[in-house]
């Protein structure tokens, strides 16, 4: 239950930087979009205490930050027209491999 908790916080850690994103944006309504950066962070934070408490901090950190990183990452290349280039990519992948080496070694 607690690596679901941790995956799960890992998504919602995708939404802060989405919403400060968005309220940037001429036409957004950016109220809605700093709430919504808001409650993620805090849904993001509260799942991630709750993971801690029998996942270790530094590989719960990692996973969740890593889960973050890729899905901002992904959600930029696909809706804002980021860079896709190898150098990015091949990038992520080692973050990929490095969350998936720590979910094994705990």
């Amino acid at each position: 239950m607690n690596w679901i908790a941790l995956i799960v916080a890992g998504i919602f850690e995708i939404g802060w930087p989405l919403g400060l994103k968005m309220s940037q944006q001429a036409t957004s309504n950016k109220s809605l979009w700093i709430f919504v950066a808001i409650a993620s962070m805090s849904i993001s934070g509260g799942l991630l205490w709750y993971a801690q408490k029998t996942i270790p901090i530094g590989t719960a950190y990692a996973v969740w930050t890593g889960i973050g990183a890729i899905g901002t990452l992904t959600v930029g290349i696909i809706f804002f027209g980021d860079s896709a280039s190898l150098l990015r990519l091949m990038a992520a992948l080692l973050i990929i491999i490095g969350i998936v080496g720590l979910k094994f070694a705990n």
